[in-house]
């Protein structure tokens, strides 16, 4: 299985479990908010450049605005079901490329909205395919850095994933360092390097 595939079916478990009105780690977005994000991503093409492009955020908030009398189970069937045949993320290739990511984080923001949250138990198939986005991504995400950025994890795999004055290397596990590179600060990281580096790091932007 993929991690698209397997992740969306572990957000929608999760949505299913704590219900619409959840805090989650999306600012002031509660689940059902979320949810309607991952929908109208998928199903409402006209508006999914409001997500990317800030002058037509209206669109996206529109878009989300026609779930609120969606009834919640029927919004998770939904997303369980997968992109309508029309959508471009009904191929396999696309889904893995685009949603991998996608579902993943968001699950974490679901799971981590509240205190308490525990990171879910290593899994080496999925720990396997985040390293792999880590790598594919990683400088991207971290393209605001000032320093050079580099990942380890504690079973000691490492890659350098943009070079710069000065070198800050983040340890995790490949899951907490994905969701460091895109800006969620509830990530069980430790940051290695001179005290400046790291706080030079510390103040970038993270994400895409």
């Amino acid at each position: 299985m993929s991690l698209a595939t397997d992740e969306r079916a572990a957000i929608c478990d999760e949505f299913e479990r704590v219900g619409p009105d959840r805090p989650t780690l999306c600012g002031d977005w509660d689940t059902r908010d979320l949810l309607a994000h991952l929908l109208v991503r998928e199903r409402k093409p006209w508006a999914a450049p409001g997500i990317v492009i800030a002058a037509l955020a209206p669109l996206v908030d529109h878009a989300m605005r026609s779930y609120d009398d969606t009834p919640w189970e029927q919004m998770v069937g939904q997303l369980r079901g997968g992109a309508p045949l029309w959508s471009p993320y009904r191929v396999p290739a696309v889904d893995d490329l685009a949603n991998g990511a996608e579902f993943f984080v968001h699950h974490e923001d679901v799971r981590r909205g509240v205190p308490g949250w525990e990171p879910r138990p290593a899994d080496p198939t999925r720990d396997a395919q985040l390293w792999a986005l880590l790598l594919r991504m990683g400088r991207l995400l971290h393209r605001s850095s000032p320093v050079g950025v580099a990942v380890r994890t504690p079973s000691g795999a490492e890659h350098v994933l943009r070079t710069g004055p000065g070198l800050v290397t983040i340890v995790g596990e490949p899951g907490e360092l994905v969701l460091h590179a895109f800006g969620r600060d509830a990530a069980r990281v430790e940051l290695e390097g001179a005290a400046t580096d790291v706080a030079a790091l510390a103040g970038a932007s993270r994400g895409l």
